[in-house]
């Protein structure tokens, strides 16, 4: 296995195992978590841009207050994205977020067409209906829609589209993103820590566990970052499922959450539209190899 596919499969692998990480944290409410997640991650962001010596970017940048508007945005999206995540993990609801991040892919070729301009390819508009009806029959059987895995869906996928036009990598960006962030989660910090909040009266566990958000939050950005450059964009969507699956997997056999029969089938629809896109996505890029090389 490459280095390139070993980093990029490891970032997606991680990313699944964030259920195991916020029940340990369970007993912390959800935005004290997404604040210390804040907190932490800039320290650790700002500390290995330190060892790195690569602060010439941070001149530039607060000169373009277009792109610091952006990364403000693409920071509350995040956050946005970390609470809603945090709370279904602590609210035994791994399942739909697993969901979500199903989901996600194909809120990503919505996006694109909307505000990209790309055309949609035949197989991805099957894809796309497909997995409107799997959303469709999950609000029609349990009577109201799937908010949680929906809500999760659409702030990465906008976050995602936010982050593919601006001009900074992925360690640079997720420092001005948590910078950015600073002047609500520093005070919110200390003022929990003031009037009862975690870390007050908390044992040595939860003080590692809440200081290990910051790594845990940073590490596999940085992996992901590392693998994209070296794998094929069709290799990067196959991976990019094995997050949910793993999270899928946790929500079954580990949190043991009821999966109805009902529920399966809009699942069962979801996966048939990724199956759809992905296996489409696979055939053009081989398609585009293969008359590259006949070119060449």
């Amino acid at each position: 296995m490459s280095a390139g596919l070993l980093a990029a499969a490891l970032s997606y692998a991680l990313w699944g195992l964030f259920p195991l990480y916020f029940h340990q944290v369970a007993q912390v409410p959800a935005l004290e978590i997404v604040v210390h997640r804040s907190v932490w991650s800039m320290v650790f962001v700002l500390g290995l841009l330190t060892v790195l010596r690569r602060w010439a970017w941070v001149a530039e940048v607060v000169k373009r207050p277009r792109t610091l508007a952006v990364f403000g945005a693409s920071a509350l999206l995040l956050s946005t994205n970390w609470l809603i995540y945090v709370w279904a993990v602590n609210n035994a609801r791994v399942m739909e977020a697993s969901l979500g991040y199903f989901i996600n892919p194909l809120v990503n070729v919505a996006l694109g067409m909307l505000f990209l301009h790309e055309k949609l390819r035949p197989a991805q508009r099957w894809a796309l209906a497909v997995a409107g009806a799997g959303v469709a029959w999950l609000t029609w059987s349990a009577g109201v829609p799937p908010w949680i895995a929906l809500a999760l869906a659409f702030s990465f996928g906008v976050y995602g589209l936010l982050r593919k036009t601006a001009p900074l990598g992925a360690l640079e960006g997720l420092a001005l993103e948590t910078a950015l962030l600073a002047p609500l989660a520093l005070p919110a910090l200390i003022w929990l820590s003031a009037h009862g909040g975690a870390l007050v009266g908390a044992s040595p566990s939860t003080w590692a566990w809440l200081l290990f958000a910051g790594p845990l939050t940073a590490v596999p950005l940085l992996l992901f970052a590392h693998g994209a450059r070296r794998v094929t964009m069709a290799t990067l969507g196959l991976l990019q499922y094995l997050a949910p699956t793993i999270q899928f997997a946790l929500a079954v056999w580990v949190f043991h959450e009821p999966l109805r029969p009902e529920r399966l089938v809009g699942f069962v629809l979801i996966w048939i539209a990724l199956a759809l896109y992905s296996a489409e996505s696979l055939w053009r890029m081989r398609q585009q190899a293969s008359s590259g090389a006949a070119a060449g």
